[in-house]
């Protein structure tokens, strides 16, 4: 797999770009690349976003999504179904697809729900949907119903396409809105247990050991979360998993006041994240999503209780995790590549083999929201100093992102 991801850069490189300074990619009309510490890596891809649209433009758009994520060297994102209308029939889907046909910069497949209105009561018409979705999720809130997410199971294997499952058991909940831990109990705040999280994972697990259905699990954050999931690969059952940049650099103890640390699920223990890094290292997680969950200003000004759940990453992921984890020495370059651009190519059958960013990776520079194409700007990163900025993201052939130095170049031609 190495060998494969290095020789996918080094091929890029040869045929479509030089990092040397003064060199410039050969198709016509692109800018120059005039810096050594240049990286050629292949297109980022994002199984986890929300791009908001359509049903909640005023937080974020097709078209500001999708070029904050070329902004951070993505070529394929897939949003989620929680939208007005939600994805949950062809008609309702269509709504979505017009949008990204007319408003896209970069590849993007939307998942079709797997409940009417994610309400787990009955089936969305999955059939209808199959042909134009990367897979199935109730992304926002758990199938709460086992029977309800064995039917789902056996009819997306049935179809050929994943169910992507956001676990969280509303039975465990008791109105918490951060991690029950040392930042709850000090400051008087309720807090969401692990087991909410864990526990749905379990029974999950459970049922596509009987149904063989091919199942990812989005956004864990719990040392019971990775455990479960390495053994059911020890099995041999057809699990994926994801995990997010902050919940692998933050804790509970990182908290503050502030509706930019507000995420579902929270941030959790220290334990925690040390089980989650040894699952990036060891295999056991498989890639990298942002879960890109932008609000209002408004929304996420009301403290760690009152605001909406969710952070904004497109723009910040690559920097962060190169800066925390490449740099360090946790994980190697080629490594990253596997978590966020490789594997969940691979698992979601998108093809990005024609998409490649430019990142300067000796490039300091401190993370502003002042600078995020996003409509959404609560990041718990902002404020942070890292490597790695994005330079220019070319997709199926087209520059869907170029830094403003490489604009101002071609003016000078």
């Amino acid at each position: 797999m190495i060998d494969m991801i290095g020789n996918a850069i080094e091929r890029v490189k040869t045929q479509l770009c030089s990092t040397r300074p003064g060199s410039r990619l050969d198709r016509p009309g692109f800018p120059f690349l005039n810096s050594d510490h240049c990286l050629t890596i292949p297109g980022l891809v994002d199984v986890h976003v929300h791009l908001r649209e359509p049903g909640f433009s005023y937080k974020e758009t097709i078209k500001t999504g999708t070029e904050a994520a070329a902004h951070g060297g993505y070529t394929a994102v897939c949003p989620m179904p929680n939208l007005n209308p939600v994805p949950d029939t062809a008609e309702n889907l269509s709504a979505q697809l017009e949008l990204i046909k007319r408003d896209s910069v970069i590849r993007t497949i939307p998942y079709g729900s797997i409940t009417r209105g994610e309400k787990g009561e009955a089936l969305s018409d999955m059939e209808a949907m199959a042909p134009y979705v990367v897979g199935f999720s109730d992304d926002g809130r758990g199938v709460q119903s086992g029977e309800m997410m064995r039917s789902a199971m056996l009819l997306a294997k049935k179809l050929g396409k994943p169910i992507a499952a956001h676990c969280e058991d509303n039975s465990l909940l008791f109105g918490g809105y951060i991690h029950t831990g040392t930042y709850a109990k000090a400051h008087g705040h309720r807090g969401i247990s692990s087991e909410s999280e864990w526990k749905q994972i379990e029974r999950d697990i459970g049922l596509v050991r009987e149904t063989g259905c091919s199942y990812h699990v989005c956004h864990i954050s719990t040392k019971e979360s990775v455990a479960l999931i390495r053994k059911a690969k020890a099995d041999g059952l057809d699990v994926t998993c994801e995990t997010g940049p902050h919940y692998l650099v933050f804790t509970d103890e990182d908290l503050i006041e502030d509706g930019r640390f507000k995420m579902n699920p929270p941030l959790r223990s220290k334990a925690d994240r040390e089980a989650l890094i040894e699952g990036i290292v060891d295999g056991t997680i498989d890639m990298i999503a942002t879960d890109h969950a932008p609000h209002s200003r408004e929304e996420k000004s009301r403290g760690l209780e009152k605001s909406a759940f969710g952070v904004v990453g497109l723009e910040t992921a690559f920097p962060v995790m190169y800066t925390k984890f490449v740099k360090t020495g946790v994980i190697t370059l080629e490594k990253l590549i596997e978590l966020m651009s490789i594997n969940p190519a691979k698992r979601f059958n998108i093809d990005v083999s024609d998409d490649f960013a430019v990142v300067d990776v000796e490039k300091l520079y401190r993370i502003d929201d002042n600078d995020f194409l996003s409509m959404g700007k609560a990041s718990p990163f902002v404020g942070m100093q890292v490597y790695g900025k994005c330079l220019l993201t070319v997709c199926g052939g087209r520059t869907a992102y170029a830094d403003p130095m490489f604009q101002a170049e071609r003016k000078d031609r």
